[in-house]
């Protein structure tokens, strides 16, 4: 095995850090324009970033313009932390969080997309701050690699190990032949969407401050607000939570089928069996809790405020349809404490958190696709108990799924029950009750968000202790990067270089 060539990996941590130091200066312009106290702090932080990031790129500027697979691996899992690292900086320079541990929560939550946050006071916090936090998932929701792959070209570095390990999915359709083009179609359509969904939010009576950050964290389907009660707070706009429910649904689904539908290939969207399924889901679980809200009129009441219409036919529908789509596409936004529900229905939502949207989208969780293999697999199990001799492959889209594909996702969802199982077991021995550990664990690892017990979506992450914010920020990495990614660095087969 080849030695690893740190040169191109240091060189790529500079270039992600000289990205992330720019989009800090989106929040500078931000913070200056409402004049919110802290342009020059948040533009320190901007400056320190790329300062960094020019320095390594300078001291690597000989490296060999070849990566491997094992360094694609490592600028991904590092550059995720790097990005985290100084992605605090605003937070710390600020003051707006000066604990290192929250502010580095509070960061990696935003890069994966997960949502979960220490803040208690959101609405208090400085405009650009709020900006920055919001940016964070919007960076993180197409993957700050897929981003550097734009722009590898330049520097004469081809990009198909690092997109491999940002997207180790089943499924790795590709909009052109070459993966800097794939990667900028995908970017018009996550920049368009992201602004269309501002404009419909202003139209509906946001301001342009709240629209475009809760335009940032749709797409993303990360689920910071800028509002302590999330989504909630427009409880009595249901124009506003309609436009965010419908950008959720797109984001959830594979941004690929939204490319073959700007191109009027709809056809390919109706064929594609991941979608169909996850439209299905949708469908029948909102049409679940929908009845269940509806006719049951002893429901304990939201405990936010301007809290639902219980036993009305749109509240019951709105209300349902919007937290199955958050919890299904873990953006995690909130229009209801939906853990004061039944509990039934409380129950639901918690298996909600392992189904994810599609592959190809910004969502986390395991993702439909894997669902849909790891039971088709199951199924054919029972024949071939039957029917020993006879061949029976798995069958997604009308095509043969090969065994290494199968035996990936087994593996896959094996990995993740067991990272659950550790993640909520070391919760618990920290003193966390069962309730809370549970959810914790299947709320990072899913990058949700919001979750059970002491974790509810009216409470936050601050109540747990360092340890478990930091834990919980371990979880969420190896969730967004769909686990094999950070784990295969914990294996010492992977640094040997012989």
């Amino acid at each position: 095995m080849a030695k690893l060539n740190y040169k191109i990996i240091s060189h790529i941590m500079g270039l992600l850090l000289l990205c992330n130091g720019g989009f800090m200066m989106l929040s500078t312009i931000i913070s200056f324009i409402y004049k919110d106290g802290v342009t020059i702090e948040i533009m320190l932080a901007s400056m320190a970033t790329m300062f960094i990031g020019i320095v390594l790129m300078f001291l690597t500027r000989g490296h060999q313009k070849k990566i491997n697979k094992r360094e694609g691996y490592i600028v991904v899992t590092f550059g995720w932390i790097f990005m985290s690292l100084s992605g605090s900086l605003p937070y710390l320079f600020s003051g707006a969080i000066p604990s290192f541990t929250n502010a580095f929560f509070e960061t990696i939550s935003g890069y994966t997309t997960t949502g979960a946050t220490i803040l208690n006071n959101i609405e208090a916090m400085p405009k650009g701050v709020l900006f920055w936090r919001s940016l964070t998932h919007w960076i993180g929701g197409m993957g700050i690699i897929v981003l550097a792959i734009a722009i590898l070209p330049l520097l004469g570095i081809g990009g198909m190990q690092l997109f491999a390990a940002e997207a180790p999915g089943p499924n790795t359709d590709k909009l052109h032949p070459r993966i800097t083009d794939t990667a900028k179609r995908l970017w018009y359509i996550y920049v368009g969407y992201t602004a269309a969904e501002t404009l419909l939010l202003k139209l509906a009576g946001m301001s342009f401050f709240d629209a475009i950050n809760h335009a940032l964290s749709t797409l993303s389907t990360g689920g910071f607000s800028t509002k302590d009660k999330s989504v909630a707070y427009w409880n009595d706009q249901p124009v506003i939570q309609y436009i965010i429910m419908l950008f959720m649904f797109l984001a959830g689904m594979n941004f690929v089928l939204s490319y073959f539908g700007f191109k009027g290939k709809l056809n390919k969207i109706y064929k594609d069996e991941e979608f169909r399924w996850y439209v299905i889901f949708v469908t029948s679980f909102t049409l679940i809790a929908t009845l269940i809200i509806y006719f049951k009129a002893d429901v304990s009441v939201s405990s936010i405020d301007h809290p639902m219409v219980w036993g009305e036919a749109e509240s019951s529908f709105r209300h349902a349809l919007f937290q199955v789509l958050s919890v299904i596409t873990t953006t995690g936004f909130v229009s209801a404490d939906f853990t004061l529900w039944t509990p039934f229905l409380k129950v639901l939502f918690f298996g909600l958190m392992f189904l994810g949207g599609s592959a190809g989208s910004t969502s986390g969780g395991m993702k439909v696709v894997r669902h849909l293999i790891t039971i088709r697999n199951g199924v054919l199990e029972f024949k071939r108990t039957l029917h020993p001799n006879a061949i029976l492959p798995v069958r997604y889209n009308k095509r043969a799924v090969s065994k290494e594909i199968v035996f990936n996702v087994i593996a896959f969802f094996i990995l993740y029950m067991l990272a659950f199982i550790i993640g909520a077991l070391v919760l618990g021995a920290l003193g966390i009750d069962f309730e809370t550990a549970i959810g914790g664990a299947a709320s990072s690892l899913g990058n949700v968000g919001p979750a059970f017990g002491a974790l509810n979506p009216v409470s936050n992450f601050d109540v747990l202790p360092s340890v478990g914010k930091w834990w919980c920020s371990f979880l969420m990495l190896i969730g967004r990067l769909e686990l094999f990614t950070v784990l295969i660095l914990l294996t010492p087969f992977f640094w040997r270089n012989r």
